[in-house]
C-alpha cells in the first residue's frame, strides 16, 4: 500500500482539552475532515494540561484521515504562567517581573523537545532572550 499523500497541514494553538470547534472550522473547514473527530482526539490528549496553550500540528490527507502532532506550550505562554501575569508593556522600559534560575530551567526542560538543542543550558539562554523581550529580568 503506497503512502498517503498530505493535502494540509496548519498548526494551530488552542486551550487544552477544551478546543473550539469554531477555530478548527476556520482553519481546516475547506479541507473536508471530520472537525469532531479532530475536536476529541485532541481534548483527549490535552485533558491533562488543562489550563495551558497546547501547539497541534494537524495534517490532512487525501483520503480524509488526520494525524495529530502535539508541541510544547508557547515559551511566552510559559513564562507569564511562572510568573503569575503578563509580559511588560514597554519592554526595556516597565520591567514585568523577575524570573528565578530554577523558574528558568524548568521552563527550559519543559521546551526541550520543541527547541533545535539538547543542551539545557542552551536551552536556558534561548529561554532567557525571550523573557528580556518581554520585559522580565532574570535573577
Amino acid at each position: 500500500m503506497p503512502p498517503k499523500r498530505k493535502t494540509h497541514q496548519v498548526t494551530l494553538e488552542l486551550a487544552a482539552g477544551e478546543a473550539p470547534v469554531v477555530e478548527l472550522g476556520k482553519m481546516l473547514g475547506q479541507t473536508g475532515v471530520n472537525l469532531v473527530a479532530i475536536k476529541k482526539d485532541y481534548d483527549a490528549a490535552t485533558a491533562a494540561q488543562r489550563g495551558d496553550v497546547v501547539p497541534v500540528v494537524v495534517t490532512v490527507f487525501e483520503d480524509r484521515t488526520f494525524a495529530l502532532r502535539l508541541k510544547t506550550p508557547p515559551t511566552a505562554f510559559l513564562i507569564k504562567k511562572a510568573l503569575g501575569g503578563k509580559g511588560s508593556s514597554t519592554p526595556g522600559h516597565e520591567p514585568a517581573g523577575v524570573l528565578s534560575q530554577n523558574q528558568l530551567r524548568d521552563i527550559a526542560t519543559r521546551k526541550l523537545p520543541d527547541l533545535n538543542t539538547t543542551d539545557i543550558e542552551a536551552a536556558m539562554r534561548t529561554i532567557a532572550g525571550t523573557a528580556r523581550s518581554m520585559g522580565v529580568r532574570i535573577a
